[in-house]
């Protein structure tokens, strides 16, 4: 090859090297912009659920169980409504009293109060609540001292913690408030916040009971004196409660007192010996008994499991697991084996149904 011909080659070569570096910038240019471009362009914020916390039960505020009156002379009755759960039990005369139970509330009258009788102490204990009487039975005197119960007895208050109101005759017209209870519990050097769970297994999502049978009435004898209704209200999706064939009321709302769960447990209650003879009860609540779970127009049979006073009662299906239990107060019947408990479902295509307890 002559001269001029390797010149032009190398000519040729170097402009090829110069495109070839030039395409190659390029495009390491170009991908660099692009991934600039991808970097700035906003980051997508991580979606935030929201964890549904029960309302029911929450916060740190140690339980108050308050002992009300359910005598006829002593209806309406104050604070029922915003208790997270009351429990009804028979006592002397074939009446019944009712210990309603708050946390976090602020209230400014709850009664009647009454006296303390033993067998309501288990429920205070297995709620770890302070534990508010006005007297008490001989039992539960021995029992508040043997079990070191918080108590707070407005016969020994200093006259400020509990009041009479004058629309109402004695015994049936002593009242507190929340304010004052917690003053009372603090100048004792009580404790008066709490980490116990919730004796109910509550949850956030509702609960249909889709399995169990229509329950849109139920009518719970405790006695030949005290029979309870509940009326389902299907709108709200709450039983509206009745005593003695009587709507009960709030004392000062005048509200319909409602609950979203009912709980039903069959044991016996026996008459106590001793020297007073008023006929005071016992209660033979510690074993498994059986019972009923009630809310959204449903019911299904459950076992009803306390294994000591001082325990927790347990609530499970017939298949042995707890049973979830709407975000919602509960009212907890405790009543005879033998007591003719009534459960009664209307459809508008189909005749009333209705189930009698057969313990």
């Amino acid at each position: 090859m002559q001269r001029g011909g390797v010149k032009v080659l190398i000519v040729i070569l170097i402009i090829l090297i110069i495109v070839a570096g030039g395409v190659l910038a390029y495009k390491i240019t170009q991908k660099k912009s692009d991934t600039e471009t991808i970097s700035e362009e906003p980051k997508s914020e991580p979606t935030v659920v929201e964890e549904k916390q029960v309302q029911v039960y929450s916060g740190n505020d140690r339980p108050i169980a308050v002992m009300i009156d359910n005598h006829s002379d002593a209806w309406p009755q104050a604070g029922l409504n915003e208790a997270y759960m009351v429990y009804e039990i028979i006592v002397e005369g074939g009446e019944t009293r009712l210990m309603a139970l708050f946390k976090g509330a602020d209230l400014e009258k709850i009664g009647p109060v009454r006296s303390a009788r033993h067998y309501f102490i288990d429920y205070a204990m297995e709620n770890d609540a302070i534990y508010v009487h006005f007297g008490q039975s001989p039992q539960a005197q021995s029992d508040i001292k043997k079990f070191s119960i918080n108590d707070i007895n407005g016969i020994a208050e200093d006259g400020t913690t509990f009041w009479r109101v004058k629309d109402k005759s004695a015994p049936h017209n002593a009242v507190t408030s929340t304010a004052k209870l917690l003053e009372s519990a603090k100048s004792k050097k009580y404790r008066t916040t709490s980490t116990e769970e919730s004796v109910l297994h509550y949850v956030t999502d509702e609960v249909n009971l889709e399995e169990g049978q229509l329950a849109n009435t139920i009518t719970i004898p405790h006695s030949d004196l005290q029979t309870v209704k509940y009326e389902y209200d299907e709108e709200n999706k709450v039983y509206v409660r009745y005593a003695r064939g009587k709507e009960q009321v709030d004392w000062d709302t005048e509200k319909s007192v409602t609950t979203k769960n009912i709980i039903i447990t069959f044991c016996n209650n026996y008459t106590l010996s001793d020297t007073e003879n008023k006929g005071r009860q016992g209660l033979k609540n510690i074993g498994t008994f059986d019972g009923y779970y009630i809310t959204n127009g449903k019911a299904i049979k459950i076992q009803c499991i306390k294994n000591a006073r001082d325990e927790k009662t347990v609530y499970k299906d017939m298949n042995g697991n707890e049973i979830d239990v709407n975000d919602g107060n509960t009212f907890v019947n405790i009543c005879p084996t033998n007591a003719d408990v009534e459960i009664e479902g209307i459809e508008e295509t189909a005749p009333t149904n209705t189930v009698t307890n057969q313990t």
